[in-house]
């Protein structure tokens, strides 16, 4: 009894390594065959290899996005040259902020060492001139 469990987890697991991967090419193909109607639906599954149920899970995955675009949803995945294009001016535009913060904390201590005068003009405090 051990044996043939032993003998059936093998099984299954050489089925599972065997399985075909497709390609998003050959799931369109399928599912536009499909929609054809020149052949049924189990026709189809059967000389592919696969099960119903996968098929009705690519054509409505097929749906979805066909809907998403045609409702203007256009977010795709950025290329690796447009990610480092990206990250190399998200680093400038870093850098930029930070260099005019500095400017501007070193405006605002600076615009300290001035006093008004009563009629309104800015005299400079020589003590806290020094930046």
């Amino acid at each position: 009894m051990v044996q043939q469990a032993d003998s059936e987890s093998i099984v299954r697991e050489i089925k599972r390594r065997a399985r075909k991967k497709y390609t998003s090419e050959e799931k369109i193909r399928i599912v536009l065959e499909g929609f054809r109607g020149e052949e049924g639906i189990a026709e189809i599954c059967r000389r592919e290899g696969i099960h119903a149920n996968m098929y009705y899970k690519w054509r409505k995955e097929f749906l979805e996005a066909g809907k998403k675009r045609l409702q203007g949803d256009t977010i795709r995945e950025a290329s690796s040259i447009e990610v480092v294009d990206l990250k190399k001016e998200n680093d400038q535009i870093k850098r930029l902020v930070a260099e005019l913060s500095l400017k501007n904390r070193v405006l605002k201590k600076s615009l300290n060492g001035f006093e008004s005068l009563p009629d309104g003009r800015q005299a400079i405090n020589f003590w806290h001139s020094h930046v």
